[in-house]
C-alpha cells in the first residue's frame, strides 16, 4: 500500500482527542501484524486509547519513526470539505489530520511495507501515540513500555510538520491551575468580605511580573518567534451573581521555557508568588488562600546542531535547513530516555496545522517518503 492510500484511511479514522482510536489502532495492528512486525499494543486505563510499538528486523538498536494518532477538532471551524475524507485538489490533498500529523503516519506505514520485503540489518521500530494533542499525555503513559518494547534506537524522527526541514528544538511546558478562596457574603456588605477575584488579581500580576522578569532578564534564543520564556494566563473564572461577593476563583495558565530557564526555578517563582498573595489576605481572612496543582508537563528538545542525529538528519532529508519550532512535540520524552531525536515532517504547522480545510501537498509528501526511503536503504544488508 502506498502512502496515498494509506492517508485515505487514515483520515476517515475519527480519531479527535475525545473519541477512541481504536479502530485505527486495530487497523494499524493489523497492518504491521501481517507484515512481520512485533507488535506491542499499549492501552489506556479506561479502555477507550492505545499506542503502539512496533519493531521489524533482527536484534540492534535500529532507527524509530514516530507519529501520534489523534487530531484537533473540527468542531466551529468553517470546513468547505468533508474533514474526514481525503479530497485531492490538484497538489493539495485535505483532510483533518494530513499535516499534524497522519501525512506522516501514513508514511511511515508505507515504509513499513517496503520494509517488510526488504533484507535488514538493522531493526526498524515505530512508535505511535495517543492525545498528543492535549498535551502529550498518552506518550507519558506508554514511555514505561518503550524499553522493553524496542530497546534504545540509536535516531528517532518525529515526523510533526517542519516543512521537512530538521527541527532540533521546541520549548518544555507545564499547565497549572490554581483555585483562589475568598468568602462570600451580600454584595451591599462587600468590603467586609474576601473577595476571591481580589485574590485571583493579584496573582495574575504576579503571573504578569514574573513573564516581565523572563522577557528582560531571562535567557533568549532568537531562534523562536518569541525567544524567551512565556508566562500565559488562559482562564479565569469565578463568582455567581453580582450581588453575591465571591468565595471562589478559578484559573488555568501555563508557562512555556527555553531549555536554559530551568522549569523548577519558573514553578518555584509561580508557588511563591501565590503564598505571597495569600499572605496580604491572610490576616483579614483566615480562610484566603491560593492552591496551584501542576496538571501537565512535557519536556522540551535542545538538540546541539554538531550532534550526529542532526547530521544523520538532514543527510536523510536532503536538507541543510535546521530550525526551531514554536510548538511542543513528543520528542523531548524520548531524547529523555536516551535515544537520539529530532523532529521532521511534511507540512507547515503554521500554515495548515489545526486550521480548517487542513491540506498537506503532494510534493512535501514525496520528499517525506524519499526520506523513508533512505532510511530503508540504511538499514538494509
Amino acid at each position: 500500500m502506498d502512502t496515498l492510500t494509506l492517508l485515505d484511511r487514515l483520515i476517515a479514522f475519527d480519531t479527535t482527542s475525545a473519541k477512541s482510536n481504536l479502530p485505527l489502532i486495530e487497523f494499524v495492528e493489523d497492518y504491521l501484524s501481517t507484515r512481520g512486525f512485533r507488535v506491542t499494543r499499549v492501552p489506556d486505563a479506561s479502555g477507550q486509547k492505545a499506542g503502539l510499538f512496533a519493531v521489524l528486523g533482527p536484534l540492534g538498536d535500529g532507527i524509530m519513526v514516530s507519529a501520534h494518532t489523534d487530531v484537533v477538532p473540527v468542531l466551529g471551524q468553517n470546513w468547505t470539505r468533508d474533514p474526514f475524507r481525503l479530497t485531492r485538489e490538484g497538489d493539495r490533498l485535505y483532510g483533518r489530520g494530513t499535516t499534524d500529523m497522519k501525512g506522516y503516519l501514513a508514511a511511515m506505514l508505507a515504509l513499513a511495507d517496503r520494509a517488510s520485503k526488504a533484507p535488514l540489518k538493522d531493526p526498524l521500530k515505530l512508535a505511535i501515540s495517543y492525545d498528543e494533542e492535549i498535551g502529550c499525555v498518552g506518550i507519558q503513559k506508554m514511555l514505561g513500555a518503550l524499553p522493553q518494547a524496542l530497546g534504545t534506537p540509536r535516531a528517532c524522527f518525529v515526523g510533526e510538520p517542519t516543512e521537512m526541514q530538521v527541527a532540533v528544538g521546541h520549548k518544555g511546558k507545564a499547565a497549572f491551575e490554581a483555585v483562589c478562596h475568598g468568602e462570600s457574603g451580600h454584595s451591599a456588605l462587600a468590603p467586609l468580605f474576601t473577595n476571591a477575584l481580589h485574590l485571583a488579581a493579584e496573582f495574575t500580576s504576579e503571573l504578569r511580573a514574573i513573564q516581565a522578569f523572563y522577557a528582560t532578564e531571562g535567557a533568549r534564543d532568537p531562534a523562536y518567534g518569541v525567544p524567551y520564556s512565556t508566562v500565559h494566563l488562559g482562564t479565569l473564572t469565578g463568582g455567581t451573581a453580582l450581588n453575591i461577593v465571591p468565595d471562589r476563583a478559578e484559573m488555568r495558565f501555563e508557562y512555556r521555557h527555553l531549555a536554559a530557564d530551568a522549569a523548577d526555578d519558573i514553578a518555584a517563582r509561580i508557588y511563591a508568588a501565590a503564598q505571597r498573595v495569600t499572605e496580604r489576605f491572610a490576616t483579614e481572612c483566615p480562610e484566603a488562600r491560593i492552591e496551584v496543582t501542576e496538571v501537565n508537563a512535557y519536556p522540551g528538545l535542545d538538540v546541539p546542531e554538531e550532534a550526529e542525529i542532526v547530521t544523520l538528519a538532514k543527510t536523510l532529508a536532503q536538507t541543510n535547513a535546521v530550525t526551531k519550532v514554536a510548538f511542543g512535540t513528543e520528542a523531548g520524552f524520548f531524547q529523555g530516555l536516551g535515544i537520539p531525536t529530532v523532529v521532521c515532517g511534511p507540512g507547515s504547522m503554521e500554515g495548515q496545522g489545526h486550521k480548517p480545510d487542513e491540506y498537506v501537498t503532494l510534493s512535501q509528501l514525496a520528499a517525506c517518503d524519499a526520506m523513508m526511503d533512505r532510511i530503508l536503504d540504511s538499514l538494509k544488508a
